[in-house]
């Protein structure tokens, strides 16, 4: 059941969703009432995170059952937790944790704090509250006291401010590690935990810092889309828009770390930290470099560049194009201060990057192009125009198909919105999860619950047939 309020957009922006997921296609086939009904659950399904934590072992290094059972060991450590830890059956690397709540009978303190809305968010997917996150305090608050946190959702409330009457949403209690002067010191190097959460109104384990060389934590979506390219010891592959670099390590592992995976990223600090994971997981067939991946074609007579970018067309079997996007899939998210031209900008530049990947990849090679959004705009448009402007292209089935089909409304035709994958938050009720209702579950529906209660996501899987 739903227990925030629905996502908080502009006007503007909402409207502009509305009529994509009401668009002529969509109402005509579910009625008016219908759609409108979907449109509404979604929104108010954003706002609450998924029903489980998913993280993806790195095979690389370990085996899968090794890592269930330490993950075991730590979740006794973590409130003495006894829920399951499930394998997926489609996707063997992942593993599933359930995520308890909302639990409604936490008793709210009169100590409180509260957080950005980013923070916030973190908070619900069972992080702790770090320092820099806390925007307001309980002028009375010293360290070891218990305090009542909540998200400043709309952003409204003075960093430093001693009380906050605005729209604020409640997350749970923890235990300060700071007093309220400490916190608001201005002191740079005050980055570490502020509030140590112990009775979250959404319970998930954190896995911050837990078995980093063996652990990637991903949402299911993200750890599918790699499958779906399927790399092959061998191979050379390109990752155009890398950063963390999750998809990219997961690409080296699928391909027993035999073949090259080149990692492209237009920020140098992301880049970096596409290296150091590289580094941490044991990964040696990953080259990643900072650089625009919209520049990533070599053009007429480019002095060498060592391997590295820019690249000759045709230079590689399997692209990803994990694209930039809008984000409007991420879970949990009360708030998105976007304005409509900032949420509309991402189509051109996804159409650039697609072309790039086109010239990039080899007669026969495959392409999958994959967001975390939820637009009409950036995903079934952009498949269309791709198939209309590169007849090179043609659309592939996806193996695995855990998601739903694709949505009506940009032109594509019945079979191949069923080649596509689109990941909608609002394809299941919203979930109250306690020990008991766990126990009473199968694995079969848990997985079910699993595979549709999670972000808004879209994966496209394309061959190249003969030369552009």
């Amino acid at each position: 059941m739903s227990i925030f309020p629905k996502i908080s957009l502009r006007p503007e922006v909402e409207n502009y969703l509305k009529e994509g997921f009401m668009n002529k296609e969509v109402v005509s086939a579910l009625g008016e009432q219908e759609a409108e009904r979907k449109f509404e659950t979604l929104l108010s399904h954003l706002s609450h995170p998924p029903s489980f934590t998913t993280v993806r072992v790195n095979t690389n290094l370990t085996s899968v059952q090794h890592v269930k059972n330490l993950l075991l060991e730590e979740l006794q450590k973590f409130n003495g937790l006894s829920v399951p830890i499930l394998q997926h059956p489609d996707l063997q690397d992942v593993l599933l944790i359930p995520v308890i709540g909302p639990r409604k009978n936490i008793k709210k303190q009169q100590c409180e704090a509260i957080v950005g809305a980013q923070c916030g968010n973190a908070v619900l997917r069972g992080a702790h509250v770090y320092v820099p996150g806390i925007v307001s305090a309980s002028k009375f608050m010293k360290s070891g006291d218990v305090i009542s946190v909540y998200s400043d959702i709309k952003g409204k409330c003075k960093k430093g401010a001693k009380e906050f009457d605005g729209t604020k949403v409640f997350l749970g209690n923890g235990i300060s590690e700071l007093s309220r002067k400490e916190i608001f010191s201005g002191l740079p190097e005050l980055k570490g935990i502020g509030i140590r959460m112990t009775e979250p109104v959404y319970l998930s384990p954190s896995f911050d810092s837990v078995l980093p060389s063996y652990l990637f934590l991903q949402n299911l979506p993200s750890a599918l889309v790699t499958h779906v390219l399927n790399p092959q010891p061998g191979e050379k592959i390109l990752d155009l828009c890398a950063a963390p670099g999750g998809k990219t390590t997961h690409i080296a592992a699928l391909m027993h770390d035999q073949g090259e995976v080149i990692a492209l990223d237009k920020i140098f600090n992301k880049v970096e930290k596409i290296k150091q994971n590289a580094l941490l997981l044991g990964l040696n067939s990953i080259r990643a470099f900072c650089f625009d991946g919209t520049k990533a074609v070599k053009l007429g007579m480019v002095e060498d560049t060592e391997g590295g970018p820019p690249f000759l067309p045709e230079t590689f079997d399997r692209i990803l194009l994990d694209a930039p996007c809008s984000g409007m899939g991420q879970r949990p998210n009360m708030a998105c201060t976007w304005t409509l031209k900032e949420v509309t900008s991402y189509q051109p530049l996804q159409r650039r990057l697609f072309t790039v990947a086109v010239q990039l990849l080899k007669p026969g090679g495959v392409l999958v192009y994959s967001t975390c959004t939820i637009t009409l705009a950036e995903n079934e448009e952009q498949v269309s125009w791709a198939l209309t402007t590169f007849p090179c292209l043609q659309l592939q089935p996806q193996e695995p198909q855990i998601g739903g089909e694709g949505m009506k409304g940009a032109g594509l035709s019945l079979e191949q919105l069923k080649q596509l994958q689109r990941f909608d938050p609002s394809a299941v009720p919203l979930q109250d999860t306690d020990i008991d209702s766990l126990r009473g579950a199968t694995t079969e529906d848990m997985m079910q619950l699993a595979n549709k209660d999670c972000i808004g996501f879209f994966i496209a899987k394309f061959i190249k047939c003969k030369s552009a």
